[in-house]
Order: C-alpha cells, then sequence, then structure tokens
C-alpha cells in the first residue's frame, strides 16, 4: 500500500470497530495558543481528554490530523525528520481496554504491509516513589499479541536510556523504561505533569532498521537510543491518572490516546530507512532531480530540505497562513475550518506582491526581503 491507502485503510479499520472518523484540525489551532501551529494530533482534543466537554461524535474518534513541528527544522535533512507530517490517531474516551487497543493496532500494521517481526516496544517500568506500579497491563498485552503472531517476546527491564545505551537490548522485544520515556504529560515526565491534569504511562512502538543503521559512537543498540537503528512509528498513553496536589491519583474513567506518524508507517511497510521515499513526498523529490538535474542519491540532504518546506509551507497557505517579510500573529478567522475553506481575514491585508515603486534616476525597482541596509549599501559600493 501507499501513504494514501494507508491513511485510508486506518480510518477505515476504526470505523469498522465503532470508531467514528472526525474532521481534522485546522494547522493554526483557535482556541490553543500554548503552540504557534498544531504540532499532534491529540493537542485539538485535549478538552475532551481534560473532561472539560463532551464530544459531539462520542467516545470514540479517529482522524489523520496534519501537523507542523517547527521546532524539528534543524532536524530536517536526515532521513526520518519533517517539519510538516500527518498523525494517525485514534481514541477511547472515559474507557480503556489495553489489550484491545494494542491487538488493533498490530492487525493495523499488518494489514498495511509491515513486517511485525521488525517491530519492538517499550512500556513503563514503573515509579515506587510516586506511588505508580509498573505498567504490567501493557506488557502483558504486547507479549500475548506477539505471541499471536507467533512472535516471541521476551521481557527486559532497561531503566533509563543510559543503562540501555551500556547494557544494550539483552534479547527482548517487550522493554520497561523510566518516566523519561515512557511517562505522558502535557508538562514532560512525572516531575513536570501539572496539577490537575491527567497524564499516564505510554507505550511506544519501534521499527527496527537493521543493524547497519546503528551508530556505535551512541553505545548500544536498543529502542530508545539515539542510534539510528529504531525509529518510532506509533505511541499509545494510557491514561489512568490525575495529578493533584497531594500525588497522583487514579481515574475514575481513564482514556487511551493513540497517535502514529503516516509518513513513518508507510516507509516501514515499503521498509525503507527514508521516508522520503513514500508515497507523500517522493514525488516532490523527482521532481527536484528532473528541475536541478542532480540525483537524490548524490547528496539527499537539500532534496529532503525542499520538499518538507515545499509541503509545509502548501498547508500552511491553505489554511489561511499568508507569508510575509515580518513576524505576524496568525489571527484565528484566517485559519481553516474543519471541512471548509479557508476563510479571509477581517479586512484586506497587503498584497504578497508589493508594486514596483519607481526611484528617481533609477527606473523600476522591485523590492523583496532580503540583507539589511548595511549589507545593501556595500553592494552598491557604499559604506
Amino acid at each position: 500500500m501507499n501513504a494514501q491507502e494507508i491513511r485510508s485503510a486506518y480510518l477505515e479499520f476504526f470505523a469498522a470497530r465503532g470508531h467514528a472518523v472526525i474532521e481534522r484540525a485546522p494547522l493554526v489551532l483557535r482556541e490553543d495558543p500554548t503552540t504557534l501551529f498544531t504540532g499532534a494530533g491529540v493537542q485539538p482534543l485535549m478538552p475532551y481528554l481534560l473532561g472539560d466537554r463532551e464530544h459531539d461524535a462520542g467516545p470514540l474518534l479517529v482522524d489523520s490530523q496534519p501537523c507542523v513541528r517547527a521546532q524539528d527544522i534543524d532536524e530536517v535533512g536526515d532521513r526520518r525528520h519533517t517539519t510538516f507530517f500527518e498523525m494517525l490517531g485514534n481514541w477511547s474516551l472515559g474507557s480503556a481496554d489495553v489489550e484491545q487497543q494494542v491487538r488493533w493496532f498490530a492487525e493495523l500494521l499488518a494489514h498495511v504491509g509491515v513486517d511485525l517481526e521488525r517491530l519492538y516496544v517499550t512500556c513503563f517500568r514503573g515509579s515506587p516513589e510516586h506511588g505508580i506500579p509498573r505498567d504490567d497491563e501493557a506488557a502483558r498485552a504486547w507479549v500475548t499479541v506477539f505471541a499471536e503472531h507467533g512472535i516471541a517476546a521476551p521481557l527486559v527491564d532497561v531503566g533509563s536510556r543510559a543503562d540501555g545505551d551500556r547494557d544494550g537490548m539483552r534479547g527482548g522485544r517487550v522493554f520497561l523504561y523510566d518516566a523519561e520515556e515512557n511517562w505522558w504529560s502535557r508538562g514532560g515526565g512525572l516531575d513536570g505533569t501539572p496539577v490537575g491534569d491527567p497524564c499516564g504511562p505510554d507505550s511506544e512502538v519501534f521499527y527496527d532498521l537493521g543493524p547497519e543503521h546503528h551508530d556505535p559512537s551512541t553505545g548500544e543498540p536498543h529502542p530508545a537510543s539515539e542510534g539510528g537503528r529504531f525509529v518510532e512509528i506509533g505511541n499509545q498513553v494510557f491514561m489512568r491518572y490525575r495529578r493533584t496536589s497531594e500525588g497522583f491519583v487514579p481515574l475514575d474513567e481513564p482514556s487511551i490516546d493513540f497517535g502514529g506518524g503516516l509518513e513513518r508507517i508507510a516507509a516501514a511497510a515499503l521498509a525503507t530507512p527514508d521516508v522520503f521515499d513514500v508515497s507523500l513526498l517522493r514525488p516532490l523529490v523527482d521532481r527536484l532531480e528532473a528541475l536541478s538535474g542532480r540525483p537524490y542519491e548524490g547528496d539527499p540532504r537539500p532534496f529532503r530540505v525542499i520538499a518538507d518546506h515545499v509541503r509545509a509551507a502548501t498547508f500552511l497557505a491553505a489554511d489561511g497562513v499568508r507569508p510575509g517579510n515580518k513576524a505576524h500573529r496568525v489571527r484565528p478567522e484566517a485559519a481553516r475550518p474543519p471541512g471548509g475553506r479557508a476563510r479571509p481575514p477581517s479586512r484586506p491585508g497587503r498584497p504578497l506582491r508589493r508594486r514596483p515603486r519607481r526611484r528617481r534616476g533609477r527606473g523600476v525597482r522591485r523590492h523583496l526581503p532580503g540583507p539589511g541596509r548595511a549589507a545593501r549599501g556595500a553592494e552598491r559600493g557604499r559604506p
């Protein structure tokens, strides 16, 4: 399957299991000032996960959410990072059947062509000092589901990432890590969890690209390593707790939040280490090869940067974000409503191309964003 077919298969898979397919949110959220752009599929659904309101479509939801993470811009150019991506997501609000969620995701991956033999997963090892036990429910679910597919899944308690860098995988397939790797909250980690917020352990799913892709300078290979052998393709968050001023207490109605990168899942289905090989990105690379007359394989980094930025800019423009050479706050009314057309600003803005300005003795000159006044003066031979 190509990426477009995987997106459709994912939505159809969960719709057949009682999930309502919801419209994606705009890339600039109207009611969330915490980030410039929508950076995760769960972000537009936080009011429902926090219990502030009930979703009109019900407690079981699924979508494919375009996202922009500008903070990843310095990483773009390698084989796995993009600023713009699609996140496949499904949610169970107010109920949490962990084994069913794990089984569904494994079935979906097998259905779209991902080799389950190359999957490795991580779970939370618990935190006695915070009164939170090991996530045996998720670990047991993965061991069971792997066994159903004829795959042995030894459980290994790794500890921290540094422990994994030192000790390696030790023959495991399901790994237990500390809160730095396998605890989800809006503040990141146990101690960063805001008081009053729901939170919980998560289970991350990694695809093994093969030992030839590991950088030994990072230590031994293991799923949470920075060595490059493993790439995360999905994360299941089991929201079971709420932080209070006294500590962490179980939620009466736990929830499940799943998110997985479409491009990375499509790359895993192709068994390629390069997300730019997938059908959402490769046509851009091919066009750049034709325009430049250079092969992608010779120096892929500039191709990846241009392809990613063109794609991100296109989707941002479609959602009403207007380019310019000055910093402006994006007005919410300019964002695309779910399923609708981008609305124009409340008053006409400046045209994207300025009208040519006539200067005495110099004819017509177009002014585009460029170097500062001093640099322009130097170009003209003036200090």
